[in-house]
């Protein structure tokens, strides 16, 4: 680990490296129902898996709270700051409301969530490289760099994972939106490997940061399953092949599923289900670990569709479910990022 932190702790074997809390799920007087993307999608999947006996509570790892000392390993104390400004959360977050609410409440009901799903972006990262594979039910702001937010994304989960724990990591996104932010905080880090698949159509659109993309793919409007797919297994493929990354950072987002109102792409439930295959399939031949967030995605059943394709994962023996049936692989890793546009898309993305 290259910085101290409080996060990681000793946790039983029994453990699954599935990392979740009630907390992430953003409830507030409704104002979350503002923004297209579904605040409480987390907690359902969780509910779903449960309900096909894949875990219980028992099995799942708590996250905690990033703290500000966990924050200031990437983000800069001015921007920090600034997120004590309810009119700078409501434009990161995209709910104007929020502008009128004192912050106290804004940090308790809508940035601790936040903190949260960051804290188990960190701890996932761990669980990756201990465990050979980890997913985070949250996480994966990707809009967010060390100095700016936006897409509804505060914190920046994607760089504090890589940067506490890791050396060389390869970043695969392949997401509706850009990647921008990891991207912008890695311009100059060579050790840090992006793949980024998404619509070069929408938000957002952030040229600068593309330079840091070492494997560029950009879809066009509507891109359906069969070349959606052969794009991502070509270029995950062509990634690994190109180098041997301690861990896969994984943004799985479900927004280029159709129908999403703002990533654009005409990928099904199925297609999603292959493409986290594909992914987790070339990590485990390599014996590469692999860490999963969910970033994106805006319909009320991607829920269902990301416990779905954990279910599949393990179906296909790339993860295991149940009390002390996880794997562990040795230290190797990549980074891979998927939603439905960009590494580093616009506004209200995720």
């Amino acid at each position: 680990i290259s910085h101290p932190t409080n996060l990681y702790t000793s946790l039983p074997q029994t453990c699954l490296p599935i990392v979740y809390h009630p907390d992430y799920n953003i409830t507030f007087m409704g104002l979350e129902k503002l923004h297209p993307f579904d605040a409480g999608k987390w907690g359902k999947v969780i509910h779903f898996l449960k309900e096909e006996c894949f875990l219980t509570d028992a099995d799942i790892v708590e996250a905690r709270e990033a703290t500000e000392e966990d924050l200031l390993v990437v983000h800069t104390k001015h921007y920090l700051k600034r997120l004590k400004w309810s009119v700078v959360v409501a434009t990161i977050t995209e709910i104007p409301p929020l502008l009128f609410l004192p912050n106290f409440l804004v940090q308790r009901k809508v940035l601790r969530p936040l903190r949260t799903q960051t804290g188990g972006t960190i701890m996932a990262g761990k669980l990756a490289v201990d465990r050979g594979w980890a997913i985070n039910v949250g996480g994966g702001f990707h809009h967010c760099s060390s100095n700016k937010g936006g897409g509804f994304c505060a914190y920046a989960d994607i760089t504090l994972a890589i940067k506490v724990i890791l050396t060389t990591s390869v970043v695969c996104g392949s997401a509706g939106f850009q990647g921008n932010g990891h991207e912008r905080d890695f311009l100059e880090d060579r050790r840090v490997y992006i793949m980024d698949v998404y619509n070069s159509h929408i938000y957002p659109g952030d040229g600068h940061a593309k330079r840091a993309i070492r494997r560029k793919v950009e879809l066009d409007w509507g891109t359906e399953d069969s070349e959606y797919l052969q794009k991502v297994e070509l270029h995950c493929e062509g990634a690994l092949n190109e180098l041997r990354p301690d861990i896969i950072v994984y943004n799985a987002g479900t927004d280029i599923l159709d129908g999403d109102p703002l990533g654009g792409l005409s990928i099904s439930p199925q297609g999603i289900v292959k493409r986290d295959e594909i992914v987790f399939r070339a990590a485990k031949q390599r014996g590469i670990p692999i860490l999963m967030v969910t970033s994106g995605g805006y319909q009320k059943r991607t829920a269902r569709i990301i416990a779905d394709s954990i279910l599949n994962l393990r179906q296909q023996g790339l993860i295991r479910g149940g009390a002390g049936q996880s794997e562990g692989l040795p230290l190797r890793a990549t980074h891979m990022e998927s939603s439905s546009g960009s590494a580093g898309s616009t506004s209200t993305r995720e």
